[in-house]
């Protein structure tokens, strides 16, 4: 994955995306077990994980380019009565990068599990002659809850891999 989006120049980030991506899933597991806690359900852990990931990767763009990095921002061949216009949706792109990354996870998981916990409620409030069809909702909404969690784990490591290509390899 890494050597596919990001390239070769990426290998020695392995380790760390590996554990990003394992700390995410774990997660997002443990979510699954009854009783337990989401921690990846709450925005402010999802921001400051993909804050974390866009400072580093802007730390590391910076370290490898110089202020050559914020040759990101103007991208080549537009023409230069748009390139002010171009340039600003550049910078909000970028800045916007932390938001979507935490939001993307977070709305996921905790839509998925607060689905699983209000159909859960419904097969107890419905007891044994009625819950069979809300139980059987939940049954599937687990299975489908545990490939999102995989899933969100994988687009996760996937955004980072990819922010991670813009600081390593400039494209003009």
């Amino acid at each position: 994955m890494i050597s596919d989006t990001a390239g070769s120049k990426a290998k020695p980030y392995f380790p760390f995306i590996f554990s990003l991506f394992m700390f995410v899933l774990f997660c997002n597991m443990v979510g699954m077990l009854p009783y337990s806690f989401t921690v990846t359900s709450h925005i402010i852990v999802t921001l400051i994980l993909a804050l974390f990931i866009f400072i580093a990767v802007t730390i590391i763009g910076f370290v490898n380019h110089g202020f050559k990095y914020l040759s990101i921002f103007v991208p080549s061949g537009v023409p230069t009565i748009l390139l002010p216009l171009i340039t600003v949706i550049e910078i909000i792109s970028y800045l916007s990068r932390p938001v979507s990354l935490s939001v993307r996870l977070f709305a996921n998981m905790m839509a998925g599990h607060t689905m699983l916990k209000v159909f859960g409620g419904f097969v107890v409030s419905l007891g044994i002659l009625g819950g069979w069809l809300p139980l059987s909702f939940s049954v599937a909404l687990t299975g489908l809850e545990i490939l999102v969690a995989f899933l969100q784990a994988y687009v996760f490591a996937i955004l980072t891999c990819i922010y991670l290509n813009d600081a390593l390899n400039l494209h003009h």
